[in-house]
């Protein structure tokens, strides 16, 4: 285990954007939490986490994301045995956000563990101060007044889809993800998450004395 963190670690220390090591080793603790509540296999659990952003396509282009190249590399050069190794790549290719969205849903109780780690990473503040620092990277501003988010978006949309500001992505995935949540540990999780990223943006759209934004925010918790 401690030669794929330190593999890992040698791929992402350097990333900035919300997707670094600071992500995975807080996806890691998460999802460890989680196994020892769902009882699942905490080895593989951690396995997974610790590998489920190597090949990320936001980071590494779509080639590497559905070759996942990085994790088998790192897999085979720390000697994880064939076995363990299918059931990692089978789990990795299963989590992530669009993948949900197009209907592609984890199936072993390790992959849903992480996957819900992840999710709430994505969530809370942390998902906001992540989600901001990857649209920082690209010049967008936090809120933009007349940039509203498509509401309900698809997996072919959120792939392809470039914010305009970090909000639009609060209300496109992070205001969504309790609702995804596949273990009872994360849905406990999520929900306080949830609450705290409402809680910021009602202080934040109050701040701003933004009618508009206000009466947006109470429609869609309403909706949702």
């Amino acid at each position: 285990m401690q030669c794929i963190e330190q593999e890992v670690a040698a791929l992402l220390n350097k990333n900035e954007n919300g997707h670094g090591m600071e992500h995975v080793l807080r996806v890691v603790k998460l999802a460890s939490r989680f196994a020892k509540q769902e009882k699942a296999n905490l080895e593989l659990t951690t396995l997974i986490a610790l590998l489920h952003d190597v090949d990320d396509y936001k980071l590494f282009g779509q080639a590497d994301a559905n070759s996942l190249n990085n994790a088998k590399r790192i897999m085979k050069d720390c000697k994880i045995d064939v076995t363990t190794q299918e059931q990692v790549l089978q789990a990795i290719h299963e989590i992530g956000f669009g993948k949900r969205l197009k209907g592609i849903t984890p199936t072993s109780l390790e992959a849903k563990v992480v996957s819900d780690a992840d999710m709430c990473d994505a969530s809370g503040i942390n998902g906001i101060l992540r989600a901001y620092a990857y649209n920082l990277s690209f010049k967008r501003p936090f809120f933009k007044e007349d940039a509203f988010p498509i509401l309900n978006i698809s997996g072919a949309e959120y792939t392809t889809r470039t914010s305009e500001a970090t909000m639009d992505h609060i209300f496109e995935k992070i205001l969504r993800l309790k609702d995804f949540m596949l273990t009872n540990s994360g849905n406990k999780e999520a929900t306080i998450r949830h609450e705290a990223v409402v809680s910021v943006l009602q202080e934040f759209f109050r701040e701003e004395d933004n009618a508009t934004w206000q009466n947006f925010l109470n429609e869609y918790l309403k909706n949702n």
